[in-house]
């Protein structure tokens, strides 16, 4: 007997992959954001129920856009500055303007599962924006302050594909799609 599909029971290897030209949509070499914590995707789906002859006859839905919120242990000026469009002036410090225009990106990561697999994501395209920041004071028993981001991402033009994701003990899944899902963004061209 096998050991079964499993429950995602993880979250790691969270990177970000700059779209490099929003015309053809392709993407930068996937560069890590390290101490993943937590990461929310929520889909808003809107739909409309058409009634006929005094019940529900039909249903409609559409995606809008996709919030998606990460919390990680830090996030270092370096990745904060070019997720978020901000700059880093010539002292090392980190500049936020009025002007800052974060750039689109994909983002992607693994969750582990209940039986040693991982399920695989790449979210095509969103933007970050900066988050609300909360600090304490230390009191007697250490309390950990760790940055949330939050972004809202949308489908492709091109293809109206917003996500990918797949599981590594899938049937049929090609072990190079799981091997290379950090080396580039998954774009579905075959690989052998």
């Amino acid at each position: 007997m096998g050991k079964g599909k499993g429950v995602r029971v993880g979250l790691d290897k969270l990177h970000y992959a700059l779209m490099t030209d929003e015309a053809t949509e392709t993407y930068a070499t996937p560069v890590p954001i390290p101490g993943a914590i937590t990461a929310t995707i929520s889909p808003e789906v809107n739909s409309e129920t058409l009634y006929a002859d005094d019940q529900a006859a039909e249903i409609a839905t559409s995606l809008g856009g996709v919030e998606v919120e990460i919390n990680v242990k830090d996030l270092p000026s370096d990745i904060q500055s070019v997720i978020l469009g901000s700059t880093i002036d010539e002292n090392g410090v980190m500049i936020d303007s009025k002007n800052d225009n974060p750039p689109y990106l994909a983002l992607g990561f693994r969750s582990r599962k209940s039986n040693g697999e991982y399920r695989y994501y790449w979210l095509f395209k969103g933007k970050f924006t900066p988050a609300e920041e909360e600090f304490n004071t230390k009191e007697d028993s250490p309390s950990f302050q760790t940055p949330t981001i939050t972004g809202s991402f949308l489908p492709r033009e091109s293809d109206g594909q917003w996500r990918a994701r797949v599981d590594s003990d899938d049937e049929g899944i090609k072990p190079a799609v799981i091997t290379s899902w950090f080396t580039k963004v998954y774009d579905g061209v075959a690989i052998v």
